[in-house]
């Protein structure tokens, strides 16, 4: 399966206009964002559980990265309630399930195989860096990746670095407007590298960003 697999364009997603696909298990659907292979797939998806529902026990070859976006995801390692942020890393395993029901935005098997560190990050439980021009809160680095939220005020503009190699956005809240397309909570941006397309905020936005990472993506697709 190939879905979003040209890493060398932009990519927007709406939220609003997604297609949600069933799961191989019951209540656990997929809002499929980027796509390479079948059910072992480096991938990108909002995933919601409905109440009470539960994924069987996988590994995760290269890695599993999300983000709570509502309710609580829970596992063996405990539970994680909305605005979680955890990294499991290479070679890790899980059968997760959720009893109130939850939405994660999760990528697959897109670690550097040197990266295992597990982490994990209250979002709303620690301090933002809120000395810079957009108030910003580090939730990993590793090499040329790095991951955080951004806070920005109406009319902020944000612009890509062509040197990022490569940058994804997703809205947590708020809208924002790139390409002349507005997108609201949840969609989804990537832009590829040597990118130097500007975001605008259209309200008090709150945005999770991934960068340095698509290089190596847009050489292998």
């Amino acid at each position: 399966m190939l879905i979003n697999a040209d890493f060398s364009v932009p990519v927007l997603v709406s939220y609003a206009s997604g297609a949600w696909q069933p799961s191989p298990m019951a209540g656990v659907e997929r809002l499929m964002l980027d796509r390479i292979g079948g059910e072992k797939a480096r991938a990108t998806s909002i995933v919601r559980y409905a109440p009470e529902s539960r994924f069987s026990e996988h590994r995760h070859d290269e890695g599993e990265e999300f983000l709570v976006l509502e309710g609580v995801f829970s596992d063996a390692s405990g539970s994680f309630p909305s605005g979680a942020y955890v990294r499991n890393p290479p070679g890790s395993a899980h059968a997760p399930w959720s009893e109130p029901g939850c939405t994660i935005f999760v990528k697959l098997r897109q670690f550097d195989p040197h990266d295992l560190s597990r982490v994990v990050v209250q979002t709303d439980r620690v301090a933002w860096n809120r000395t810079t021009d957009i108030p910003c809160l580090k939730l990993h680095e590793y090499g040329s990746e790095r991951i955080d939220l951004l806070d920005l005020a109406d009319n902020a503009r944000l612009a890509t670095d062509a040197a990022d190699g490569g940058a994804e956005f997703l809205v947590l809240t708020g809208s924002v407007q790139v390409n002349g397309q507005r997108l609201g909570p949840w969609s989804w941006v990537r832009l590829p590298p040597g990118s130097d397309t500007e975001l605008l905020a259209l309200e008090p936005s709150r945005l999770y960003r991934k960068r340095g990472h698509l290089q190596s993506a847009a050489k292998t697709e």
